[in-house]
């Protein structure tokens, strides 16, 4: 197994980004590019559910990556999937605009273990109900098992973030029953204990959840190491500062990118991934074409032609 770097948000159709992109010096990237050779790109739709980065990801993994069907949860859950429909709950925090409504960052509650337990006991009676058992595995992220879950496209929870939430729903069709959880789980969560006691703390309050990695997974397979997955770009790109996306990508070619250009020079295999809001590059050390060598020599105008078409 190669070493694979995989990095989300590598760039962005965003003006911002387009602004920024001219400036940035990435010399450890430079001498990754001039060095390995492009796979066909995975090239989709910027509404597509599930973003490019995470079709990467579950492609590492061995898993299915069909567009809001990778089956994350059933893979998380391991050999208790066996052939159940699995989903990831995401409680969450919307937060009501003039006419729309977004969601808050996970990571923005400061939810602890405790907290989250009393919410998924409180919800746990209405989500069974709907034949869905739902399985604590940390605060922000549970794991949930039901048949409504089989064939339920959903989308990844980056995708969502800083967007309006109604554009990310399943279909009605298909969804209503988790459209009518959820203002069901409003209306409990309004008053609950936890939230009350978080006001007083300041904090936001848990009043929604979000569904995402849901499918099955018909066997599991074999494990594989994680690759190295800087996620500082991602976070600053959907908080639109470039500036901080920028210093991030500074950082990641100094530590991360440097780190791979040594394990090539060494002669271990590598695998570099590159991801924007469209489409992912992986480059991979195998033969060059003379192009690609002659190409090699425009050095930084390169990884600008590369990063613009993700």
């Amino acid at each position: 197994m190669s070493l694979h770097l995989l990095i989300p948000a590598a760039a962005s159709h965003a003006p911002g980004c387009r602004t920024t992109l001219p400036n940035l010096r990435l010399p450890q990237l430079e001498r990754l590019l001039n060095r390995l050779s492009p796979s066909a790109p995975d090239t989709g739709p910027e509404d597509s559910l599930s973003p490019p980065f995470e079709r990467a990801l579950a492609r590492h993994y061995g898993l299915p990556s069909g567009d809001g069907h990778i089956p994350w949860a059933a893979w998380q859950a391991g050999s208790a999937a066996k052939t159940d429909a699995w989903a990831t709950i995401t409680p969450c925090h919307w937060q009501v605009q003039a006419d729309h409504i977004v969601m808050a960052p996970p990571a923005a509650l400061g939810l602890d273990e405790a907290e989250s337990r009393r919410i998924l006991a409180a919800m746990q009676p209405f989500f069974e109900e709907d034949g869905i058992h739902l399985h604590y595995a940390e605060p922000t992220r549970w794991l949930a098992r039901g048949e409504m879950f089989r064939k339920l496209p959903t989308a990844s929870i980056d995708r969502v973030l800083g967007h309006n939430v109604d554009e990310w729903m399943p279909p009605t069709a298909q969804g209503g029953p988790l459209r009518r959880l959820q203002s069901e789980m409003q209306m409990l969560l309004y008053t609950h204990p936890v939230n009350d006691a978080r006001a007083e703390r300041g904090l936001l309050p848990v009043n929604s959840f979000w569904v995402s990695g849901s499918g099955v997974l018909a066997a599991l397979p074999p494990a594989v190491p994680a690759p190295t997955q800087p996620l500082a770009l991602l976070h600053a790109a959907q908080q639109e500062d470039w500036t901080t996306w920028a210093s991030a990508w500074q950082h990641i070619d100094a530590t991360d990118c440097a780190a791979l250009l040594a394990a090539l020079d060494q002669g271990q295999p590598v695998q570099l991934t590159l991801c924007g809001a469209r489409s992912a590059q992986s480059f991979h050390a195998a033969p060059r074409s003379l192009w690609q060598k002659m190409t090699s020599l425009l050095g930084r105008q390169r990884i600008s032609a590369v990063l613009e078409q993700l």
